[in-house]
């Protein structure tokens, strides 16, 4: 009986330490793919700065060029559809956890991360909109006091602008042929990030109406709008630690699963395999997508006064 529980122990303790090296394999297995795949990005880079830099010496093959054409289609490609990172994310995870369930939830986070990043582009969008009005507002101070008439230095303005978008074509028209350019610069404020040019129709308006000067009005106009800007970037730069606050909380899960798993303990195991892992992943991530809308929300909140 001593023998046989002295040959059962042993067993379980090799047991064990076959799980914690399989678990430790799986995990430098990881590392060193992410390694690898840095190593070939920067030599890359290294290669493309010194082709750069020695250009007139370098003699590309084929291959090489064929290379960098598929390179740059699939960083394009890439790019453009970020949201499904996920996935191979998923997949590493699933592989290191032996379920099926981290797969699952990269599935259903692609479409979610698809609608959180065309949300950041319609902001990048409106921005880049919102200082076109400001160059566009400057552009046609220019052309005013390099004596064109108004209408020509609109069409130049708007020409050389282009964040009109669909509305550059009823502005343009009604600059060259003599049309209600208030009216259609106020059709233009409607569409997002074009908010400005309701100002600049307002100037306009009084201009034609009461003969006012159109210049200065745009002048001032300009500078209301780069103050505008101004102030924006200013309480983007004060709520950069807020944002930051929520990123660390957002990681704090990730950082303890690593933490766990380098003290030997296999905590995707016991999440992914064993019913009251299962339990405390499901509220954990319900409280973790609580937290992170509530802090969002504030830091929004903040930002929209």
């Amino acid at each position: 009986m001593g023998a046989a529980a002295i040959t059962d122990r042993g067993c379980a303790v090799s047991g064990g330490a076959t799980a914690g090296l399989s678990t430790g394999a799986r995990c430098a297995a990881v590392l060193c793919v992410a390694a690898a795949a840095w190593l070939v990005v920067a030599h890359d880079q290294g290669r493309r700065r010194a082709r750069v830099l020695f250009a007139d010496g370098v003699v590309e093959s084929p291959l090489r060029a064929r290379w960098e054409r598929s390179r740059v289609w699939f960083q394009r490609w890439l790019r453009e559809r970020r949201e499904w990172l996920c996935l191979p994310v998923a997949l590493v995870v699933a592989l290191l956890g032996e379920s099926v369930l981290p797969v699952l939830a990269g599935v259903i986070a692609v479409p979610l991360v698809r609608r959180w990043l065309q949300k950041r582009a319609l902001v990048r969008e409106r921005e880049r909109r919102a200082d076109g009005v400001v160059a566009l507002c400057g552009a046609v101070v220019g052309e005013l006091r390099a004596g064109r008439e108004p209408g020509q230095a609109l069409l130049v303005a708007v020409r050389g602008s282009g964040v009109m978008g669909a509305a550059e074509a009823g502005v343009s028209a009604a600059a060259r042929f003599g049309g209600d350019v208030p009216g259609a610069l106020g059709h233009a404020a409607r569409e997002p990030g074009l908010d400005g040019l309701a100002g600049v129709a307002a100037c306009w308006r009084v201009a034609v109406d009461g003969g006012a000067g159109l210049a200065a009005g745009l002048d001032r106009l300009e500078g209301a709008l780069r103050d505008e800007r101004r102030r924006r970037e200013e309480l983007r730069a004060q709520l950069a630690g807020a944002w930051s606050t929520v990123a660390v909380l957002a990681l704090l899960p990730v950082l303890g699963l690593g933490l766990g798993a380098a003290l030997g303990s296999d905590p995707l195991r016991v999440l992914l395999h064993t019913p009251a892992g299962l339990v405390c992943l499901l509220a954990g991530g319900l409280l973790e997508a609580a937290g992170l809308c509530w802090a969002g929300r504030i830091v929004r909140a903040g930002e929209a006064a």
